[in-house]
């Protein structure tokens, strides 16, 4: 599950410009995509490289999100219940740690 949306999330952070209007395309030098579990979650962490003079930290919130939407797709039928819903799982806390420039 976990490897299926490493590479979602890779291929969100390198389709930004497609999904997001107005997000310029920019040269990406680095994506990582890391899981940990704990008990009852799972968190995602991208990190995103770029030699260029803006920031990717759009790229790094959409693999984020696409990560755990594919987490999430994949766990659904495990918690769905008689209604059709999800009573516990949630996204939650998507947000930017940290942004450096000159790296």
């Amino acid at each position: 599950m976990l490897a299926t949306a490493r590479v979602a999330a890779t291929i969100a952070v390198k389709d930004t410009p497609r999904i997001i209007p107005m997000c310029h395309t920019i040269l990406l030098g680095a994506i990582t995509v890391d899981f940990a579990e704990g008990d009852g979650y799972i968190e995602a962490t991208v990190t995103t490289k770029s030699t260029g003079k803006t920031g990717v930290e759009m790229e790094a919130l959409t693999g984020v999100s696409v990560a755990l939407l594919t987490v999430w797709d994949m766990v659904k039928s495990a918690e769905k219940d008689e209604h059709g819903q999800y009573p516990v799982t949630r996204i939650e806390n998507i947000h930017v740690v940290e942004k450096k420039k000159g790296e």
